[in-house]
């Protein structure tokens, strides 16, 4: 079977977009963005498109598009909905498959489920991608242990963000967990920027060795 890998996030607002956008183009591969919260301003899959160069057939549409930027569950009552999170399958591609969540593991899909529950029942292998600022010790640990609480596959982590050493081999060591590489922050962002960095710290065969 074609790879399916969720890229996953410790917070919001960490990269997971940018750092699911080189990925994507790094193994060649489709992106899926299930539930999109807000779409007034320029979307999830739209950045990936952009920064990936993907043409329009490599870009799944979202299962659910919802007006306001809020937790999914939220953003889908106000628009007068609920998400079938029971609905939401894993698409068959031809392509290495990436799937992103929405902010972190906790996030609601509805008022029943979490995104970390979907996951679960995917069975699809998870890169988590971990900011290295202060604080990312604590959220990132409890975020591996929430997965495997699940018997969630953790893939390992993609750390985003200035080098903090000791920060990464912390979280390597105490989480027992493999460390992909590290996305740093990228000023200009465009297409070759991610690129060239997503091929110098990221090797496409950890990712596709280990996923079913």
């Amino acid at each position: 079977m074609t790879a399916s890998i969720v890229v996953t996030g410790t917070d919001t607002g960490i990269g997971k977009t940018v750092f699911a956008a080189g990925l994507t183009a790094l193994l060649d591969g489709i992106y899926w963005k299930p539930v999109q919260s807000g779409i007034e301003e320029e979307t999830d899959s739209e950045i990936v498109a952009r920064l990936a160069g993907l043409s329009a057939d490599r870009v799944l549409p979202e299962t659910w598009r919802l007006k306001e930027p809020l937790s999914p569950h939220r953003a889908a009552e106000l628009d007068g909905v609920e998400i079938d999170a029971d609905a939401l399958a894993l698409p068959v591609n031809e392509r290495p498959l990436i799937i992103e969540g929405a902010g972190g593991l906790m996030v609601p899909v509805n008022r029943r489920t979490l995104y970390i529950d979907v996951f679960a029942r995917w069975q699809a292998p998870v890169v988590l991608c971990a900011r290295t600022g202060l604080g990312t010790i604590n959220h990132t640990l409890l975020s591996i242990e929430a997965l495997r609480s699940r018997a969630v596959p953790l893939l390992g982590v993609a750390f985003i963000g200035d080098e903090m050493a000791d920060t990464q081999r912390t979280i390597a060591e105490m989480g027992k967990v493999r460390v992909l590489g590290r996305l740093p922050r990228l000023d200009p962002l465009t297409p070759e920027t991610l690129a060239e960095n997503m091929h110098a710290n990221f090797s496409a065969t950890d990712f596709l060795e280990a996923s079913p």
